[in-house]
């Protein structure tokens, strides 16, 4: 599973709590691996990005941190949201391994003579995890053919992998974003971020 603590559009204090809660996390959950993040001081962070093998969906939503300003001591406020979300991250296995390649041979028409006739030059070859499939016949040898096959497969999944990599990451952003004030599943208190019962704590200020 795949998640991200975002800040969204909100203030340091927001930033400060995205690091907290991910080391909140971590001593929970000491399996999770981070992927990535977007830093922007010492402890604040507008995005973490990381992943678990435990199913932690139940964590989906806001999360609410209640303490005073350490940045801005005079400032009223004492709310502070940050989000969670799982991302939906594709699955596809773009890897290249012999087990994954299936290899079909045919006969090759048009040009070459006699022995592109005769022979089965022609080679198709397939990526079973994807369903992906090239075919070579330009070449007059089939081990040639299976060469030139073997390179435009590469290409093809190299281009599928980016693709894919483009969209996590622009799925990550749009959640960056989306972050619903009140309701939280969580709730922290203070600057030691000590887990706060979620039914004795009133939500108080929406900014």
């Amino acid at each position: 599973m795949v998640l991200q603590i975002s800040s969204g559009q909100g203030p340091k204090e927001c930033e400060l709590a995205v690091g907290k809660l991910f080391g909140a996390l971590k001593e929970e959950y000491p399996d999770i691996r981070q992927l990535s993040c977007r830093q922007t001081g010492k402890d604040c962070y507008t995005s973490i990005i990381f992943s678990t093998d435990q199913d932690l969906s139940e964590l989906e939503g806001s999360v609410q941190w209640v303490c005073k300003s350490p940045f801005r001591p005079e400032h009223k406020r004492k709310n502070w949201y940050v989000d969670v979300s799982v991302l939906k991250m594709k699955t596809g296995d773009y890897r290249l391994e012999e087990k994954d390649l299936r290899f079909e041979r045919f006969h090759s028409g048009g040009k070459g003579g006699q022995n592109v006739n005769k022979v089965e030059t022609g080679v198709r070859l397939i990526h079973v995890p994807t369903g992906i499939s090239v075919t070579s016949t330009s070449e007059r040898s089939q081990y040639l053919n299976r060469k030139d096959a073997l390179e435009k497969l590469k290409v093809i999944l190299m281009h599928k992998e980016t693709e894919e990599k483009k969209m996590q990451v622009n799925n990550a952003w749009r959640e960056h974003y989306r972050i619903v004030r009140g309701n939280p599943v969580r709730i922290y208190k203070g600057i030691d971020f000590a887990l706060s019962d979620i039914e004795k704590t009133t939500n108080g200020e929406i900014s």
